[in-house]
Order: structure tokens, then C-alpha cells, then sequence
């Protein structure tokens, strides 16, 4: 789905209108960006940071999708605008809000990919990172959802809502979802409520800019709508859409088959997470830098050259690499003889190494660089590591400037924290 590389608007488009559940008038700027990641920024703050749309934001999920640092300094209501954006392959994009949510329009995903369609999308050359499983992942909640995601060639989401009211029931559907599925069956499909619950939802400063305009809503004997329902089912329809928006936050194309029963914002949050967990605990991953290609960039040989293969990348962001620890390790001669145990200083070294790597794709003429490492912090080992472990590596790029650079680093073992740290570090001509 959407292509191999991350795309961006091919020029900037404004949309305007009301907040769902603030009410408040918004206008939300959609800028093109060179690099992967969507941001937004709340124009209305001064000096206020980018508010990256990733898990690692999820701030609340009460009847929506909210990020932010804090409670004053959020966005919410996302997965509309979001869903959108990722039907249509966006992976980076500026997005500047003058107001606490974007516009909820009509109440569908359809709005935002119209804009879309009308600005152009243009391809950056930059190969975006795509989530497969080697095994399904299942994840249930005290509140009767659940959910199973199993491996597949492409994105296919199959998901089931049931509700008391007779209008709704129980609806199923099934979508093996293309930027044109999307578009036809899942966009058109708008939020819903119910007339009982209206008063109390506003008591508590939700869906103030809620109406018949931007909302279906049921008051017991049917729609009140007076133009109906746009499907039969438009509201498993609509569920159904709010997980692509909320998966989105995983950063990362679809090839899975995703079965959702009744799925909530806060499960689909949490699917996320659970999903972002067991690619972290994969080191099975098909490598995308091999130890032939990893010397081309790093100085180290045997028996320094510490990292092995590569099997997630993600440009100025992240690097996740594998080090098979055998007994034929010469470090193991001589550190604790009889009770073999990797060192840990190696173990932060074979970090390091990985987010060496990770530098060396974001400075120009990185053959021509090498990287000091300057300082540690924060620096933990959690669990010994002993021969026929293999650690999977992730280092996460904080801060890039002047050729000085932090990062943050964890080391996994099976899917156990083993150890962590924090590295700074300077780029300079060989």
C-alpha cells in the first residue's frame, strides 16, 4: 500500500473550520516537508515545539486521539486529519494549527483527502519503513476489545463493532486497504453519537462543536440526520477508519492483515504500542546493511567490529542493528573464565557502533568522517549477556547539531532490556 518511499504535499493548502469538541473556530495549515515525519504546531502558542505524531505523544484517547507534551501544549482529535494523510502514502508534513484541534468538517476522513488531492502529493526519494510479523499478535482488553494482527502481503483490516442501540447492532466488515479503497469505502464514513449522551458529554467540554452537520447521531427511534446514512453500515465503517488514523502513529506502512473487535482509541493506541513492541523484539528481520556494506562506513575490524547486520532505518531518526554473541568471542578468553559474560563496555561500544552508523546517513561524505564518541550518561546493564544471545540494538538520534550529536541507545536480549545509555558524540574528517 501507498508505495515504497515517503511522500509529502507537492504544495501547502489551508483548511478551515469548526473543532468538534472545542468549538472553536480553527484554521490548519498543511506544509510540505523535506524530511519523513508529520509534526503539528500549535500556531496559537507562542514559541511552542513541533508535537510529533508518533506513540511516544499519545496524550488521551477520550473520543479522539490526543498529543502533546502536556495538557496545555496538545492537539486533539487527530485520527481523522491523520487517517487521511496516511491513505494517501504522507509521511512528512508540517502541520500548523491556530487553535487546539483541526476542523472536524463534515464529520469524515473525505474532507481532508479532497485537500489532499487538490494540492498534489509528491514523492521525497526517502524509502519509508513498512511493519511485517513473522508471527500474529494478539492483544485483548478488560473492556471486551480485541484485537489480532497477523502477517500479509499488504494492509487488510477486518473489524467488528456492537452496540445496543437497534439502528447500529452489530456490523462487520473486511477492506484490503489502497489509497483508492480508502477513498470509496472507509473516507465517506462519518463520526457518530448519541442524543442521551450529548448533555453529559458537554458538562465535561466534549463535543461542543458537535451537530447534525458533522455528526450522525441516533436518538433511539433511528438517524436523526435528515439525509440518512451514506452506507448501511457507515459506523463500523467509521471505526474502522479511526484505527488506520490511530495506527498511523506507528510511523510505518502496513503489510498486515488487522482484525479489530470493537475497537476503541485506547486500544488502538494500545495495539501500537504492542505492535512498535514486537518489531523492537524481532531480530529475525531481514537485514537491510549487511556486515560487508556496515565496513564500508565504520573504521573497526575483527575482533572491534561489533555490529553485524542492520534491519530497521529510519533516516535522522532511528537504527536498529543485530550482534550475534558467540563462544568464539576472543573477549570471552579471558573475561570471566568458566562463566563467560560479555563486557559491558562492548555491549555499549556495539551501541555505539549502531549509532555511528545512524550519523553516517545523515552528514554529507560520510566516507570521508569518523565519529568520536564523547561522553556517556545515564548508562545501565540490566541483565548479563553470555554466548548464543543475539542483541538487537536501537538507537535513537535526540539532537544533531555542528556536527555534535546525542543519542539514546537500549539493548534487548529475547525482548529484555539488557542495558541503556545515553551517548554524545562528534563527527570530524578522518
Amino acid at each position: 500500500m501507498l508505495g515504497e518511499n515517503h511522500r509529502t504535499l507537492d504544495r501547502e493548502i489551508v483548511v478551515a473550520g469548526l473543532g468538534v469538541h472545542t468549538g472553536q473556530s480553527v484554521r490548519a495549515t498543511l506544509t510540505p516537508k523535506e524530511t519523513p515525519g508529520v509534526v503539528f504546531i500549535r500556531e496559537d502558542l507562542a514559541g511552542s515545539d513541533p508535537i510529533p505524531a508518533d506513540l511516544a505523544h499519545v496524550l488521551s484517547t477520550d473520543m479522539g486521539t490526543g498529543l502533546g507534551t502536556s495538557e496545555a501544549h496538545q492537539v486533539l482529535t487527530v485520527e481523522h486529519l491523520l487517517g487521511a494523510l496516511f491513505s494517501q502514502g504522507i509521511s512528512a508534513l508540517t502541520i500548523g494549527l491556530d487553535g487546539p484541534e483541526p476542523p472536524i468538517l463534515d464529520g469524515s476522513f473525505r474532507p481532508w483527502i479532497e485537500a489532499i488531492r487538490e494540492a498534489g502529493v509528491r514523492d521525497l526519494g526517502i524509502p519509508a519503513p513498512v511493519l511485517t510479523l513473522r508471527r500474529p499478535v494478539h492483544l485483548s482488553l478488560d473492556d471486551g476489545t480485541h484485537y489480532v494482527v497477523a502477517p500479509a502481503q499488504g494492509f487488510i483490516l477486518t473489524t467488528t463493532i456492537s452496540f445496543p442501540d437497534s439502528k447500529i447492532g452489530t456490523q462487520s466488515g473486511s477492506w484490503t486497504l489502497q489509497p483508492e479503497t480508502f477513498e470509496s469505502e472507509l473516507a465517506p464514513a462519518r463520526t457518530f453519537g448519541f442524543r442521551d449522551q450529548a448533555d453529559a458529554l458537554r458538562s465535561r467540554g466534549r463535543a461542543l462543536g458537535s451537530s447534525l452537520e458533522n455528526t450522525v447521531v441516533l436518538d433511539g427511534s433511528g438517524v436523526m440526520n435528515p439525509e440518512g446514512l451514506r452506507f448501511p453500515d457507515e459506523f463500523v465503517r467509521h471505526k474502522a477508519a479511526d484505527v488506520v488514523g490511530d495506527l498511523s502513529l506507528l510511523g510505518m506502512r502496513m503489510a498486515v492483515h488487522v482484525v479489530a473487535h470493537r475497537p476503541s482509541h485506547a486500544g488502538n493506541i494500545a495495539l501500537g504500542r504492542a505492535l512498535a513492541e514486537e518489531v523492537r523484539r524481532d531480530p529475525n528481520g531481514e537485514p537491510i546493511v549487511d556486515v560487508v556494506k556496515i565496513m564500508q562506513y565504520l573504521p573497526h575490524r575483527f575482533p572491534m567490529l561489533l555490529v553485524d547486520r542492520i534491519t530497521q532505518f529510519e533516516t535522522g531518526k532511528r537504527i536498529v542493528g543485530i550482534k550475534n554473541v558467540t563462544i568464539n568471542e576472543p573477549f570471552f578468553q579471558g573475561h570471566y573464565p568458566g562463566h563467560p559474560i560479555m563486557p559491558g563496555v562492548l555491549i555499549i561500544e556495539a551501541m555505539a557502533q549502531a549509532g555511528g552508523l545512524l550519523l553516517m546517513d545523515s552528514i554529507e561524505d560520510p566516507e570521508d568522517k569518523v565519529v568520536y564518541f564523547m561522553c556517556l550518561d545515564q548508562v545501565k546493564w540490566r541483565r548479563p549477556v553470555t554466548p548464543g544471545d543475539q542483541l538487537v540494538f536501537e538507537v535513537e538520534l535526540l539532537q544533531f547539531r555542528r556536527g555534535i550529536c546525542r543519542m539514546r541507545g537500549e539493548a534487548y536480549v529475547a525482548g529484555q532490556l539488557v542495558a541503556e545509555a545515553e551517548l554524545m558524540a562528534r563527527v570530524v574528517d578522518r
